[in-house]
């Protein structure tokens, strides 16, 4: 594996911060009054996606219920501004960070979720989110541009914000694929897996457990799999190690 990695990039939801809970909540609650529920299996198929994309396939695996994609998104929203204070950062992550940060190694957040999320989101945790420096990348960055992972636009994007010549395009020259090749990317989405891949960077897929059970086989494999960021060990990618405690 020992890999020499000069960039890492954080996908933020269900990764960083807790999020990912009060998505299966809100949206459990609003399908609960039709007998519905999201299962693993479908959540599994959104998780990375933009929201309006993810909507519209989310009902979509409920033909016949009595809600369109734009009354959904209006009460979940409503829903779910209502819980993002409550977020917390997830294991290990501001050991992370903060460790990154000390060695000057550049970190930059690529997250689908939109501005105006983001910022309800961080709300609570301004003093974390200010050790990436304003490197933080939403899907208004790259609106227009991409439909949202499995493609690799958004982690080239993220890793151009942080001055890295890596290209645009999937396709790419020899030296912009050796730029690719030192960014680490870390996700716990089987579609942000992918895109980070395609990206031709290494991966450190971080999924729920109950994700492990769902996941379907892809060519895209990730380079290593945690149950938590609390396990990275960065000396394995060429990073310095922690300091001994």
């Amino acid at each position: 594996m020992e890999r020499k990695i000069d960039y890492v990039i954080f996908d933020m939801d269900g990764l960083l911060i807790d999020t990912e809970r009060v998505y299966t909540e809100v949206t459990n609650d609003i399908l609960g009054r039709y007998g519905k529920t999201m299962t693993w299996d479908i959540k599994a198929q959104l998780m990375g996606k933009p929201q309006f994309e993810s909507a519209t396939h989310l009902l979509s695996c409920f033909p016949g219920i009595d809600i369109t994609v734009d009354q959904f998104l209006i009460e979940s929203q409503e829903k779910k501004d209502a819980m993002w204070p409550t977020v917390q950062l997830l294991p290990g992550v501001q050991k992370l960070v903060q460790h990154l940060v000390k060695h000057n190694v550049p970190i930059v957040v690529a997250t689908a979720s939109s501005r105006r999320n983001f910022d309800r989101k961080s709300e609570n945790l301004k003093e974390f989110f200010d050790y990436f420096q304003g490197n933080i990348v939403c899907a208004d960055d790259v609106a227009g541009k991409t439909t949202g992972k499995p493609e690799p636009y958004i982690f080239l994007h993220a890793a151009g914000v942080l001055g890295k010549a890596v290209g645009s395009t999937e396709q790419c020259t020899d030296p912009e694929a050796v730029e690719r090749s030192r960014g680490l990317v870390f996700e716990d989405a089987v579609y942000g897996v992918q895109a980070g891949k395609r990206a031709g960077m290494s991966v450190v897929w971080v999924p729920d457990e109950r994700l492990l059970d769902v996941a379907s086989a892809s060519p895209y494999i990730p380079d290593e799999i945690l149950t938590s960021i609390g396990h990275f060990k960065p000396e394995k990618w060429g990073l310095p190690p922690y300091d001994t405690e």
